[in-house]
């Protein structure tokens, strides 16, 4: 095993293979998983997965692999086992006993990052208020064994406080937290509507694609961006000047796949700006392999939320990181996305329901000059329907 700093926790991660999934797509998964408790400050240091019909109603995998998570475990000390779907309070109870670690679900983990991650009194609450949903269920079981904890992954924000070991408790204080989202959400809504006479672009897309480059790029601002997982939880709005034509650029949280629901319902004030938003530009990674399934995940969670009847840009960032596995001439299988070049790509998207796409790279700075044409003529589009005495 690699050497691993002082004080870093160790985790192991463990996935199932439903009998309807490609071996492949989760270990795609897992990898997604992995990035997650890097996000988090942890090292994972192996991956576990098992072929079932159905996860293991105990314990989420089969006896014979607990088993064997449980020797590696045992033999390198790891502190934290990560499962990568949700597990129920007696799942977590039952997979604790045998393991003799702390044991996190996806959930728990992306709960902790959005911890870390949140900075202002908005993002806190709505964490804060999202953790509290997701362990009142639990107190059972993590009541018992926090007093020994001294912090690390999993264990940010209420789970610390001993007031709120009692579960009458937890619920005030979820009460209170929804009074202040409350508070919070009207001086929002305010703020929007003294912002409505302007054409609004909302940056969407999956956590990681660069919406935060592509905003700095578009505003000349320094929105804070990183190659980490939820580099930006809080909603950013500047002020955007194509050509002398005038427009508000928001740049929001990204999307996940299998984000948890109290998160999604916490940030739904964060993501009105997604729905109050004239035009969505669609931000994609297309140097990630599994990119069609992110794209898939964002247009469900804006499915989710109500806006999926707006104008929509796509943009294909990373072109600089993109790659192909070219076919041979003699080769008769069919063609697969693996074998398609960049070139094939845009044919296929600048085609493909009519949607208006381009593909950059922000981190070289490719096409961003057709990309501001392009957000110009949309922009542009919107403020003549809007004002037509203005033409």
């Amino acid at each position: 095993m690699k050497e691993i700093a002082p004080g870093t926790e160790t985790v192991v991660l463990v996935g199932v293979a439903h009998h309807h999934q490609d071996l492949f797509i989760v270990e795609e998964y897992l990898e997604e998983l992995a990035f997650l408790v890097d996000t988090a400050g942890g090292v994972p240091v192996k991956k576990f997965i098992q072929k079932l019909e159905f996860p293991d109603p105990r314990t989420y995998v089969g006896k014979g692999k607990l088993q064997e998570i449980r020797a590696y475990i045992s033999l390198h000390e790891v502190d934290i086992a990560v499962f990568d779907d949700e597990l129920s309070p007696s799942q977590i109870r039952n997979i604790e006993r045998e393991l003799k670690c702390r044991i996190l679900d996806r959930n728990n983990l992306i709960l902790d990052i959005f911890a870390k991650r949140a900075r202002t009194a908005h993002s806190r609450t709505q964490v804060e208020l999202a953790q509290c949903e997701y362990l009142l269920p639990r107190l059972t079981r993590m009541w018992t064994h926090l007093e020994k904890q001294q912090g690390g992954i999993g264990m940010r924000g209420p789970g610390e406080q001993e007031i709120e070991t009692d579960r009458r408790i937890l619920r005030y204080r979820i009460s209170l937290l929804k009074k202040k989202l409350e508070e919070i959400d009207k001086q929002k809504a305010t703020q929007r509507k003294n912002r409505r006479e302007l054409v609004r672009l909302a940056l969407v897309g999956y956590t990681n694609v660069g919406k935060s480059t592509v905003m700095n790029l578009l505003s000349k601002s320094d929105v804070f961006a990183e190659n980490k997982l939820f580099a930006t939880l809080d909603t950013t709005v500047r002020k955007v000047v194509i050509h002398d034509l005038p427009f508000l650029l928001s740049d929001t949280v990204g999307f996940i796949r299998k984000l948890p629901h109290t998160l999604v319902e916490s940030f739904k004030s964060t993501l009105d700006e997604v729905r109050e938003a004239d035009i969505l530009v669609h931000i994609v990674d297309i140097s990630h392999p599994a990119f069609e399934e992110q794209i898939e995940v964002v247009n469900q969670t804006l499915t989710d939320i109500g806006a999926s009847d707006k104008p929509v840009i796509m943009l294909f960032n990373k072109i600089d990181q993109y790659s192909h596995i070219p076919k041979e001439e003699d080769d008769l299988t069919p063609v697969n996305k693996e074998n398609l070049t960049l070139k094939d790509l845009e044919n296929t998207w600048m085609a493909k329901n009519h949607l208006l796409s381009i593909f950059i790279s922000a981190r070289e700075k490719t096409n961003i000059d057709m990309l501001k044409k392009m957000i110009y003529q949309e922009v542009l589009k919107i403020r003549k329907l809007r004002y037509p005495s203005l033409s």
